[in-house]
């Protein structure tokens, strides 16, 4: 940066106006596109081009973009294929064809599992060599190449189907199907499944399916009536999602396509409570909770919306708490270290000084707001540069055309192989955000690439250059954070907090530009992160049968096959709520409401080190949702914290500020 544009920079921080703390603007909207096609195109045409990691996508038909952090991502990548879980199914490839199962949901001290333990094995008559030949937003096409049959497996779908392009033969090791009508039943332990279709025939363990056939099984869910099921067993053609912000509701609607007709669909805990859908069809069990088997061609349910805010309001705080701040962000200022090079803690970082250059234009401290957001802006300007990494090997962004994704150059937790850019990229657009909130130049400027690190993880319609909204899951209304899913347990996500925060940057980030389809597809995804953050992680219903045997408040590592308390870094259990909490940002409104569920959490959380420990400035955080009084105790402990207690991420004044802003 020039000595010129570094004075006009301190200029501008000095002269513009406090950015408003609390974006609680009403959105309001559709399933719009979000992003111009063309536009897309030239902004991933000005980036450096990469050959990306091999990440062994054998399984993918060509012309496919590779389905990087699905439920069904362990089918495509790797030297074998993963179990994965379409709820309420486990289901696994094998060398010889395909097996299913209906988990058999059992919980421990530390862990709710689901295995694949297959009761249902299907063996095609040559070795099958399978492919993902089609995905969308709920269902996955695997194409054995060698006998040109298909199977169709969708997310909240009964129903397994194989639609056979020549006869067929299969054998059903260990399970003899016995005729019942026009339809074949088999049980199996406790489980008993059913076979229907067309151009099918079974007899003992040999099912026969005509050319242009198809078989479809399901498992009778408990309490179900066979005949309802049976006749809705049609098959799947695919699935599409669409949405409705108004104000305080999102609304998610979830549609198959089939056939001929309505289907059946298993909706989960967190829908069955947000929906006017007659679910009487039975009900299976499964690790996140019972599910209810609803009648229908569609599913819609409601979210609560959340703000995204760009920053704390402190304008209720009194003399003596903003002098005590404004101590402590001069020290902050003083001490900030220099910035990290990877997407992720470089990020992190990143939103760190974001909050505190709000804090400090709120506190009307022009000298830090100047240094902060100096600093900021000429790092982001790095970052931003769509040529730097043509000849920087840090601080910059390049185009993968293998993987087709952006990829920092410098990739902590294997982002190279697509882990985690939620929540990489999320810490980039919140600062981001928060920046060009007021300054429409920024924006424009830093547009050509922080706008592809929104599409990385948030394009409305796939395309060439990225599949539609790369994390998400509609159906389980939560993200996957691993690209390739090597897992036996399936896909996973720990920190669903910065999954909620990414949703949260993309929203300010779609604000500060203008893009209201982007705002409302934004606002939507944090509603529905939110929601089963909640539901699954945090909150949960202790009252359903499932947790019968879990000795714990929340579950901090959820995959499609198990629920964990534990993480990947750390057995304490202060990590395991902590990476619910960070980066307990000015929109983690979501995670309070329950006060005796919060305060049992961070008994749990404190139980072996009190507050003063790894993490402690985050469960103090959390523990103040709880109410007044836990607030003020958590302010009172907050204020002697060590350092060593307060995460890279976060700062002594925004821990104080946080828990200032709460107070009634």
């Amino acid at each position: 940066m020039t000595l010129m544009a570094a004075l006009l920079l301190a200029l501008g921080a000095c002269s513009a106006p406090a950015p408003s703390p609390s974006g609680t603007t009403e959105v309001s909207g559709g399933d719009a596109a979000v992003f111009d096609a063309t536009t897309i195109a030239d902004q991933v045409a000005a980036l450096p081009q990469e050959t990306g990691h091999d990440l062994g996508a054998g399984r993918l038909a060509d012309g496919l973009v590779p389905p990087t952090n699905r439920w069904f991502s362990g089918l495509v990548f790797g030297d074998a294929p993963m179990p994965v879980f379409p709820m309420p199914y486990a289901f696994g490839l094998t060398e010889a064809g395909f097996g299913f199962n209906l988990p058999r949901v059992t919980s421990a001290e530390k862990v709710i599992m689901g295995s694949y333990a297959p009761e249902i094995n299907l063996i095609t008559a040559s070795a099958p060599a399978w492919q993902v030949t089609a995905y969308d937003t709920a269902t996955v096409t695997i194409t054995d190449t060698v006998s040109g049959g298909s199977l169709v497996l969708a997310q909240g779908s009964p129903f397994i189907t194989f639609t056979a392009d020549a006869a067929t033969e299969l054998t059903s090791s260990g399970a003899n199907w016995s005729a019942d009508g026009d339809r074949w039943t088999t049980t199996v332990g406790s489980h008993t499944y059913v076979l229907v279709g067309e151009g099918v025939a079974a007899s003992g363990q040999s099912i026969t399916v005509d050319a242009g056939g198809h078989a479809t099984w399901f498992a009778v869910p408990d309490g179900g009536d066979v005949d309802a099921l049976a006749a809705l067993a049609v098959p799947l053609t695919g699935a599409s999602a669409s949405y409705e912000v108004s104000g305080e509701q999102a609304s998610t609607t979830l549609t198959y396509a089939t056939t001929a007709g309505d289907t059946a669909i298993a909706a989960m805990p967190h829908q069955v409570a947000a929906t006017t859908a007659e679910c009487t069809l039975g009900t299976y069990a499964s690790i996140y909770g019972t599910l209810s088997v609803c009648e229908g061609s569609s599913l819609t349910w409601t979210s609560p919306t959340y703000a995204a805010n760009a920053g704390l309001d402190l304008s209720g705080l009194s003399g003596a708490e903003r002098d005590e701040l404004g101590q402590a962000l001069a020290t902050d200022v003083a001490g900030d270290p220099a910035y990290p090079a990877d997407t992720y803690f470089g990020g992190k970082a990143l939103y760190r000084d974001a909050m505190l250059w709000q804090i400090a234009t709120q506190l009307g401290d022009e000298a830090s707001a100047t240094t902060l957001r100096s600093r900021l802006v000429e790092t982001l300007d790095q970052w931003m540069d769509p040529q730097r990494c043509a000849s920087a090997d840090a601080f910059c962004f390049y185009y993968d055309t293998t993987n087709r994704g952006v990829v920092g150059k410098v990739a902590t937790f294997d982002a190279d192989q697509y882990n985690d850019h939620h929540f990489h990229y999320g810490y980039f657009l919140y600062a981001a955000g928060v920046l060009a909130a007021d300054d429409p130049e920024l924006a424009t400027r830093w547009a050509p690439v922080m706008d592809l690190l929104a599409a990385d993880i948030a394009s409305s319609e796939g395309s060439e250059y990225f599949p539609e909204r790369r994390n998400f899951d509609v159906y389980a209304s939560h993200s996957w954070a691993s690209g390739t899913s090597p897992f036996a347990d399936g896909n996973n996500q720990e920190s669903a907090s910065e999954a909620v925060n990414a949703w949260a940057g993309l929203t300010l980030w779609a604000r500060a530009t203008d893009n209201s389809a982007l705002e409302v597809e934004a606002t939507w995804m944090h509603a529905l992160e939110a929601q089963a953050t909640r539901a699954y992680w945090t909150d949960f219903d202790t009252s359903d049968p499932i947790y019968e045997g879990f000795d714990h408040e929340i579950t901090s590592l959820v995959w499609g096959g198990k629920r964990d308390y534990a993480t990947w870094f750390s057995a304490e259990p202060a990590a395991m709520l902590a990476i619910l909490v960070i980066p307990a940002n000015p929109s983690s409104q979501y995670l309070a409401g329950d006060p005796e569920r919060i305060r049992a959490n961070v008994a749990e959380a404190t139980g072996t080190g009190g507050f003063s420990q790894t993490y402690g400035d985050y469960l103090l955080m959390y523990s103040a949702l709880a109410g007044e009084s836990d607030r003020a105790a958590a302010l009172q402990t907050a204020r002697s914290l060590s350092d060593e207690f307060i995460d890279d991420g976060n700062s002594r004044t925004y821990l104080l500020a946080f828990l200032m802003s709460l107070a009634d």
